[in-house]
């Protein structure tokens, strides 16, 4: 528990091969389903304060209530994704804090000296992310992920599914 931030709710793992990275987390760990979504669209992204034509996929699943984030970005567009990928590194690079008060815990961070190196918008102004560039060791970024609107309801489900989870069908495109 962040006494800044709450509950940590998501791993984020940027990867290489997310085909991959789902096999391995379903075969391996024996988590899943997963909940794939190959061209993600975002309303914006901006990497240190400029738009940034971002292209990834990313897939979803929990393993209990902690919910695992695998990116793979499509193209060599600025972003923090970039950063780690190019500074030889795959895996967790961050962690992520869930809140429906999305504006009050941004400016909580931006007033305790936290700066922004990525942020973004995915399915209307209740979709808002930002990624603070506060890495000092691969797996400490910190975002933070505004779930008051649909998106809520879509990890919601996603949890869900991952409690009842017998195997079957194992990776779930979300188009």
């Amino acid at each position: 528990m962040s006494r800044i931030f709450g509950p940590a709710r998501q791993n984020g793992y940027v990867v290489r091969d997310v085909r991959a990275a789902m096999d391995h987390w379903i075969k391996v760990m024996g988590v899943g389903p997963w909940y794939y979504i190959d061209r993600v669209k975002t309303d914006y992204f901006r990497h240190r304060g400029r738009d940034s034509g971002i292209e990834m996929s990313i897939a979803l699943a929990n393993s209990g209530n902690l919910q695992i984030e695998l990116i793979q970005q499509r193209n060599d567009a600025p972003s923090m994704y970039r950063e780690f990928l190019a500074a030889g590194r795959e895996g967790l690079q961050h962690m992520s804090f869930w809140t429906t008060d999305y504006q009050a815990l941004y400016d909580r961070a931006l007033t305790l000296g936290y700066k922004v190196g990525h942020e973004g918008q995915i399915g209307g102004e209740k979709g808002r992310f930002a990624y603070f560039d506060t890495e000092i060791h691969p797996g400490t970024v910190i975002e933070i992920s505004d779930i008051s609107g649909g998106k809520g309801r879509f990890f919601e489900r996603i949890r869900q599914a991952a409690a009842d989870w017998d195997g079957a069908d194992p990776i779930r495109l979300v188009k």
